[in-house]
């Protein structure tokens, strides 16, 4: 058998080049992503607005990037004016109680030379307990550094993540059947195949993103109207952080849990009864019913693999796994699904051309 050299070194260069390709562009993974299931979610609407000036595509996909835009940055702006108006008050009382703190702190060691006498028998002395406040104190200021650091980096990655993915959408949204027809011309598979993949990766962005958005307001709306009832200081911020972790394993526990020890540590036992009840049997059961009948229902996955795989993507590629999760889980057994196929045609067909017993036994 002549084996075929100049064949084989060209798809080895091929998937050489393709591998370093995408390590290249790898740190702009999820921007990329967001703009394919961003252009799937709003390509409709774009055919639409092209509809009415067909010659016009530009004009049509920035009307449509507008209207993206429109719809994340208004929500946010009035999330962030009500966030900000609640979180003062907070920030003030943080505030007041680490100057109360370092107060309490400075008349500690100004105290301790007069105790000497009294740290002697527990083998200590005060010029070590006054280094270790000091040094309790600079690792203070050191760890609020790094998170102001880390803080302003992950701002910049942020934006610098979210202007790339307008840009590529925009080609996205105006290119996107050209590069469908292109992705498909390169595949090596069957039309029916492909169509299969691409459609499937379609419904479950769609179905997830969907269905995460709606669990996000009720989760956020039931907590932060029962932290209004009850009392809790704040209660718009709550419920808007609660949307967020409601992209998190744990969810909105995250937020009520730690505030059922508040409400405890308060005396106020009925509150802290009613908040760990409702948030426990209520607002943390939300995600466990909605998410896996709004995804799993239009994904046609059942529930298991829904929340499993979103708990893997979450794991793996933190928030943006909410989407990718579900998506890979579905391509994984589509897959697996044509390949059963494949075989059971093939199956058949081998049990239709093979001659029986019996004509065999005839022909012998």
């Amino acid at each position: 058998m002549k084996v075929d050299f100049q064949k084989i070194f060209f798809i080895s260069l091929v998937l050489l080049i393709t591998v370093i390709f995408f390590g290249l562009i790898g740190g702009f993974f999820l921007a990329l992503f967001w703009a394919v299931i961003f252009a799937i979610i709003f390509h409709r609407r774009y055919e639409q607005i092209l509809s009415k000036m067909p010659t016009k595509p530009n004009t049509a996909t920035a009307l449509t990037i507008g209207g993206i835009l429109l719809i994340v940055i208004i929500p946010i702006i009035i999330f962030g004016l009500a966030v900000f108006l609640e979180s003062e008050a907070i920030v003030n009382t943080i505030t007041e109680s680490t100057e109360m703190i370092e107060e309490q702190v400075e008349e500690l060691q100004d105290q301790l030379p007069l105790n000497d006498k009294q740290l002697r028998h527990l083998g200590i002395t005060s010029r070590e307990i006054e280094t270790k406040i000091v040094e309790i104190k600079d690792n203070g200021i050191k760890y609020l550094a790094e998170r102001a650091i880390s803080f302003s980096q992950n701002i910049l990655s942020v934006v610098v993540n979210f202007a790339l993915m307008i840009y590529i959408l925009f080609f996205f949204m105006r290119d996107g059947k050209r590069l469908v027809q292109q992705l498909r011309w390169g595949l090596p598979l069957q039309d029916q195949k492909e169509i299969r993949l691409l459609k499937r990766f379609e419904s479950v962005a769609r179905a997830t993103v969907k269905g995460s958005l709606v669990v996000a307001i009720v989760q956020g709306a039931a907590g932060g109207l029962l932290f209004f009832l009850l009392g809790i200081p704040a209660p718009f911020l709550w419920g808007a952080i609660m949307m967020v972790c409601s992209l998190l394993p744990i969810g909105s526990g995250l937020v009520w849990g730690p505030w059922v020890l508040v409400l405890f540590g308060k005396g106020d036992y009925t509150g802290a009864i009613i908040l760990l009840v409702l948030g426990a049997g209520f607002i943390g059961l939300i995600d466990n019913f909605l998410r896996p009948r709004l995804v799993g229902k239009d994904s046609k996955m059942p529930d298991y693999l829904v929340l499993l795989s979103t708990l893997g993507g979450l794991y793996w590629v933190g928030l943006s796994g909410f989407v990718l999760g579900p998506i890979i889980a579905a391509l994984f057994t589509t897959c697996w699904y044509m390949v059963g196929q494949e075989y059971e045609d093939r199956a058949y067909q081998q049990v239709v051309t093979e001659p029986s017993a019996e004509e065999l036994a005839k022909g012998k």
